[in-house]
Order: structure tokens, then sequence, then C-alpha cells
């Protein structure tokens, strides 16, 4: 196929239809000081071993995961993958399988998701489940817009304890659509009155449990209260291992319950690809974004899968679309899939078990670094710190001596000065205890 670029005359006529003086008039919404005014800078005309070269010498100035004592979670967790994981998704049916346009010959791909969907549905305790996301942000964004419809009407009220960036994505979103976000102020504390915050204009409550600070929060009485209120509750979570442990979302009242999923059987990749989880309501389903894969049986009677549902754009009249959204996150699900079927049941309960004993063993020892102070009274493997200082400069100071120790709230929050001296850390069943003292010690020697 030969590459036709476009004339100056093609352009003006696509600017003239779409009402636009020039291309920078699309972008009239970005902030000025986050458009790039130049070139990257970048080299160019360099052979392709040079290019290698280049390429290798910028990788290796990351410090990778697996090299050092590693505390980061908030949102992106590290943990075991199973080398069965990767070997299995290596296989050509897997790595090239895309969205089945064509159901009736993707009969591998459609099991594959149908299977998905039962385990996200399981773990979250809910009646039906999506084909996946991309990723929890954008699945939480898309929950509130999907609760407007149901309930019509336009303001969610956000917890204070909900992922920065989840708030962000769930901002840009609905305002695009219209809508009003009430965003309560950051809880690090995990005591904010959310209970106050619903009220007969609310369409949905949106609440993180374990929440960016680590908090465990009872979802039953928020979940009475939207519905006295007519309101839909939206339980999130950036940490899917924790449905091993604790009382599953829609055990506690949740209408739609949404999450991360890269715990299990995704590496953290410097931030993804990842896979967004969605789950609700059975007499929810059809407001639902995404599709759904289904199973029935074929005109002999052998068992069959299918594209049951499918609420898209590029597959119904735009304007009764539920999503733009063009795919789910296939490959990335896969490896949820098969990390999760090699668990089982017992095995998650278990791998739940130790993440949440590390973090205990952990946070009991930190707190006696003189000057530290623990925020939580409950947790999973996940919790924040009060430092004496600031928090991005200890970290800083850790990392210079290979430990990665955490994600300082102000990295998050910026616009939040008292949050400055939290430090969330995570620790999981790759935390060894050597790692701990390393923490520790080092802590110490930092905070002087």
């Amino acid at each position: 196929m030969r590459y036709h670029p476009l004339t100056d005359a093609d352009r003006r006529q696509m600017l003239a239809v779409a009402g636009a003086a020039s291309v920078d008039d699309f972008f009239a919404d970005v902030p000025a000081g986050k458009l790039l005014a130049g070139d990257l800078a970048l080299p160019r005309g360099r052979s392709e071993i040079e290019v290698e070269r280049l390429l290798s010498r910028m990788a290796a100035r990351n410090m990778t995961a697996g090299s050092v004592p590693f505390f980061l979670g908030a949102g992106a967790h590290r943990h075991h993958v199973p080398a069965t994981v990767d070997h299995l998704i290596q296989r050509s049916e897997f790595l090239t399988a895309y969205t089945p346009y064509q159901p009736e010959i993707s009969q591998g791909t459609l099991q594959v998701l149908f299977e998905f969907q039962t385990q996200v549905a399981r773990l979250t305790g809910m009646e039906v489940a999506n084909a996946s996301m991309y990723d929890g942000s954008t699945a939480t964004a898309e929950a509130v817009l999907m609760a407007h419809r149901l309930t019509r009407r336009s303001k969610a009220v956000v917890s204070g304890g909900l992922h920065p960036h989840y708030r962000g994505v769930t901002r840009t979103m609905t305002t695009m659509a219209g809508a009003t976000v009430a965003d309560l102020p950051p809880d690090p504390t995990g005591t904010e009155d959310i209970l106050a915050a619903i009220d007969d204009t609310t369409s949905c409550v949106v609440v993180q449990s374990p929440s960016f600070y680590g908090h465990l929060v009872d979802l039953a009485p928020i979940a009475d209260k939207a519905h006295a209120c007519g309101a839909l509750l939206i339980a999130v979570f950036t940490e899917v291992v924790a449905l091993g442990a604790i009382e599953p979302p829609g055990a506690q009242g949740a209408d739609i319950v949404v999450g991360e999923g890269q715990s299990l059987g995704n590496p953290l990749s410097f931030g993804g690809p990842y896979v967004g989880l969605f789950a609700t309501r059975e007499k929810f389903l059809r407001q639902m974004p995404g599709r759904i894969c289904g199973e029935t049986v074929d005109a002999d009677g052998r068992r069959g899968f299918v594209l049951t549902l499918s609420t898209r754009e590029q597959h119904i009249r735009r304007d009764k679309a539920t999503s733009n959204i063009c795919t789910n996150a296939g490959l990335c699900a896969t490896a949820f899939s098969v990390h999760l079927t090699l668990l089982g049941g017992a095995g998650l309960e278990r791998l739940a078990a130790v993440n949440h004993a590390n973090a205990v063993r952990l946070a009991e020892m930190l707190i006696e670094v003189p000057g530290v102070t623990l925020l939580n009274e409950t947790f999973f493997n996940e919790f924040t710190l009060r430092l004496p200082g600031n928090a991005a400069a200890v970290v800083e100071a850790l990392a210079a001596k290979g430990i990665l120790a955490g994600v300082p709230v102000s990295r998050l929050e910026p616009r939040h000065a008292q949050l400055s001296d939290l430090l969330v850390v995570a620790a999981s069943e790759v935390n060894t205890e050597e790692d701990r003292d390393a923490f520790v010690a080092g802590l110490r020697e930092v905070l002087g």
C-alpha cells in the first residue's frame, strides 16, 4: 500500500470542515506550560547500531525494581510473576490476539476473556464483569459516567482517599461530559465523614479501599446512605491482591467495582501497560462500558463462545454508545487470568496473608526509628508514615543509597504543602528481612 501524504489544500479543507483556524485550535484545552514549544532534543540521522547504543545508555540510568530493596506502591505494585505466565502469553495465539471483530473464528480469545470475566466477578463479589479496561483510573472515570447515566444525575462525591491520579482522570473525563465532581480533601488519617457529603443530588459516591493512604474502609454504611439518597456506590481498589484477604466490595453493598489488576501477572514495566477491572450488578449490565464475552452452544449443541454485548461506538450508533474505549487490555488480561489460575482461591489467600504479614513487620520496624509515626490503624500491604522532614528529600537520599523507600505524597499531591512530610510505603511477598533491615538502617542514617 502506497503512502500518499496530505497536501496543504487537504489540510485547509479538513480545518474548514472542523471549524478550526489551525491545528493548534485542537489543543486549546491543554495548559500552555504543558505544550512542547519545539522539537525533542534527540539526535538525528544515526545508524541502527548507534541508536541501540544510545538507547541502552539511557536505559542504564534507570534503577530497576528487582535490583534493590523496593517499597514503592501507590497504584503500581511489585509482585512475583511466575515464569509460567510469560511462557503462556508468549504463545502466538495469545500474543497476536486482538479484539474479536469476527467472534466466530476467535474462540480461544473469547474463552480466555470469558474465564477472566468470571474470575473478576468472583473476586469483586459482583454478578457481571467486562472483558477489561485500559487501567484502574480510566475504569473509575467510566464507572462515574455510567452512574450518571443510570441515575440521571451528574454529581459524583469522591473520597479524599481515592488515588490522586484516579481523581484527576475522573475529573477530566466527567468535566468534558458536563458533570460535576465534588472532591473531598485528601484524607491521610482515614477519618473523613463522607456520609455528610451525600445528598439527594448525588449520582454516585467513589470510595477506594484500601485507600491511597492504605486505610481499610467499611463500605456498608456508605452504601446504605448512598442508596437511601438514590445514589450508587462505586468501590475502587488499586491493589487487587487485597481481595484475597478483605471482604469483597460487592458483599459490602457496592453497585460498581473497579480497579487495577496489574499486581497479578503483569510487571511494573515503568508504568504500563496495565489492566483495568470493571464489574457491576446484572441489572446495570446494558450501561457497562466495553464488551462482554458469553458462553453458548452452536447449532450442533457444542459449547462455544460469543461476543455477547459490545456497546462501544464502533459497534453501534455513536449516540447510543456507552463508551468510546476502542479495545480491551487483552494480553494483560490474559496474564492476569493465567496468574490467578495458577494461584487458585487458596493460593490467593495465602499470597494476601504473606503480603499483610510482611507489611506489618515492616511497619513495626519503621516506627522504631525516632521521629517516624504510622498514620494507619488498619492496612493491607501499604501504609502511610509521617516523617520528621520533607518525605521527597528522604526518598531521594535513600535512592542514592540504593533503596527505593516509598512514594512521597507530595509527588502526587503537590498542591497540598501540609502533606509534604508523608510517605506511602508498600510491602509484598518479594520483600525479604534483608530488604527491611536495609530500609530501616538507611532511614536511621538519613534522619540522623
